[in-house]
């Protein structure tokens, strides 16, 4: 479904306040258009983050970690199985032996996602039992953990949550764990003005707290206290991995993790995780970090045993962190394979079911996939990649050990796919065994493959009732005409130096073209020579194989190609209109 061009509304008093505080017109403009008013927000320095005070249940929390670090007491983290639960994971064990924690008194256990699901469940609290811990601290999961909590309590543990996702709803009631300490932005009465950080971002936060609990306490002052900001090449990794919002407060915590890797002042494993993608840390950007590092860290999650993925951010040793990440590697190799597979038998079922006489070409209001063989790890990727192509909310399933159907969902814009899930189950409570996400990502449970088709039917409804005509309509923003004279090697570095990511988009500029020659490079790119006015320009567009008429309009980013020393800028293809 090729997207509508529409060009983004540029404040020009906010631009201009912008000029004048020295930013480049250019630069002005597209910060202007990402909703920037004033030059202090570019401000990345971490004296401009907000409080940790200001989030709920954190002095509290700091305080519960304080009392047991005095006391020796253990602590066992339970981690997550993705990027953003890995660096939360790492982050925390760095963090609490920077602060005080005694040797032997730190350990981790992370759920495999085929055998015990997500979270902090019961099971997970037996595994965790066998670690002997005072203390159960839940990263980038918890909130919804209400039975893992009251087990693990039950079992002679203490347990502190800190998450970031949405709380469980119970019937219309949210109902919170009986946690010992909980820590989240998005827990009913929090204040805290980031309601985007990451499970890394909220671990991040709580350490600066402890910290500054410890200092209250006399154990150290402000000359002696352990920095923190070593660790922020984990929480800028996990943030932009987790694709959360970057407002302003996670755009300066990964311009800061950004910064140090750019100076190589990273984790071992950061760095090897680098050198196994084959990109240069030195020039290090959110790119790299969404599409290199974090789908790496990712597949150990989905294939094989996120441990890898924490042991590789945790290690001090350089070549034991090169032989994990290149292992990382590998399995992300597969992910690949298998995720090609997956997705060619999910496209071709979604043919079958647009060409049936319901449908007559055109994609349903929202659409579920299941097929047997499908891998439980990798359909939250499949359903990516379908709802970008016919832009509708998307489920794909697998079939879990137990028999039951395990879904990954994606969303588009006005459909809430956490809050369709909770309508969904109240009108068939017997439908979903369990379900959990946010706005945009969510995950499911069904019986078995006999409740797929109920599932398939409940979800179209919501989205009928939920998604108009405007809603179903693809449209990219793009930030207009690039100026010609900015179609510099420069001009590309200035925008690789800023932190662009999820809902403060990299640029995207649109311009008429004449397509002077196309041919297929690498089996499935379009590469093309252009003529843009009198000039003759570079470009290409991953992943097309069709050709494009003589004239269209472009909507591309900026790109440096580096041929034997020489820099040529190119252009990078996203879409096309008949111009």
């Amino acid at each position: 479904m090729s997207p509508q061009l529409l060009t983004r509304d540029v404040p020009p008093r906010a631009a201009w306040t912008l000029e004048q505080a020295g930013v480049s017109p250019l630069l002005a403009r597209l910060l202007a258009a990402r909703g920037v008013t004033s030059a202090e927000e570019l401000d990345d320095g971490l004296a401009r983050l907000l409080p940790p005070e200001g989030m709920k249940g954190m002095l509290e929390a700091a305080a519960l970690l304080a009392d047991l670090l005095s006391a020796g007491e253990r602590v066992c983290i339970v981690a997550d199985y993705d990027c953003d639960g890995a660096t939360a994971c790492a982050t925390a064990l760095r963090g609490l032996a920077l602060l005080g924690a005694r040797p032997g008194t730190l350990d981790y256990v992370v759920p495999d996602r085929a055998i015990h699901g997500y979270g902090l469940t019961p099971a997970i609290a037996e595994l965790a039992l066998a670690k002997r811990p005072h203390l159960l601290m839940t990263v980038d999961n918890g909130i919804a953990s209400l039975a893992g909590v009251q087990h693990a309590q039950q079992l002679g543990m203490k347990v502190l949550v800190t998450d970031h996702h949405l709380p469980a709803l119970v019937g219309e009631q949210i109902v919170l764990p009986a946690a010992d300490g909980l820590v989240n932005p998005n827990q009913p009465g929090c204040g805290f003005a980031s309601k985007h950080l990451a499970g890394v971002g909220v671990v991040f936060y709580l350490l600066l707290a402890l910290r500054g609990e410890l200092r209250k306490r006399g154990v150290f002052d402000a000359a002696t206290q352990p920095k923190l900001d070593g660790l922020l090449d984990l929480v800028a990794l996990g943030t932009v991995a987790d694709v959360v919002r970057l407002d302003a407060n996670n755009r300066r915590l990964v311009a800061q993790g950004l910064r140090r890797m750019r100076a190589g002042r990273m984790q071992p494993g950061v760095a090897a995780l680098f050198a196994a993608a084959g990109r240069d840390a030195s020039a290090a950007n959110t790119f790299d970090l969404g599409f290199a590092l974090g789908p790496r860290i990712n597949a150990a999650g989905r294939l094989s045993d996120m441990t890898l993925g924490i042991e590789c951010l945790l290690t001090e040793d350089h070549a034991r962190a090169a032989d994990l990440a290149r292992q990382l590697d590998a399995i992300n190799r597969e992910r690949r394979e298998i995720e090609a597979g997956m997705r060619e038998v999910a496209e071709e079922k979604l043919e079958t079911l647009m060409q049936g006489p319901a449908l007559k070409g055109t994609p349903p209001p929202a659409l579920a996939i299941y097929e047997p063989d499908f891998h439980e790890g990798v359909v939250g990727i499949v359903a990516s990649r379908l709802k970008d192509r016919v832009h509708r909310p998307t489920f794909v399933f697998a079939l879990g050990a137990d028999g039951s159907l395990k879904g990954s969902g994606r969303s588009i814009p006005g459909f809430h796919l956490r809050d369709a899930l909770d309508l969904v189950s109240k009108r068939h409570p017997a439908l979903l065994k369990k379900f959990g996400g946010h706005a945009m990502a969510a995950g499911c449970t069904l019986a078995g493959p006999e409740a797929f088709a109920g599932f398939d039917e409940a979800l179209q409804q919501v989205a009928r009732e939920w998604l108009d005509e405007a809603a179903l309509t693809r449209t990219l923003k793009t930030d207009g005409a690039l100026p010609p004279e900015a179609f510099t090697p420069q001009t590309v570095r200035e925008l690789d130096g800023q932190v662009w990511g999820q809902a403060f988009e990299a640029p995207l500029f649109c311009d008429k073209v004449e397509v002077l020659n196309q041919r297929i490079v690498g089996e499935k790119h379009l590469k093309l020579r252009l003529r843009q006015g009198q000039v003759l320009r570079d470009a290409i567009w991953f992943g097309r194989t069709e050709g494009l008429p003589e004239r269209v309009r472009l909507a591309y980013r900026l790109s440096l190609d580096v041929w034997n020393g020489q820099e040529r800028v190119q252009m990078v293809v996203e879409a096309a209109e008949q111009a």
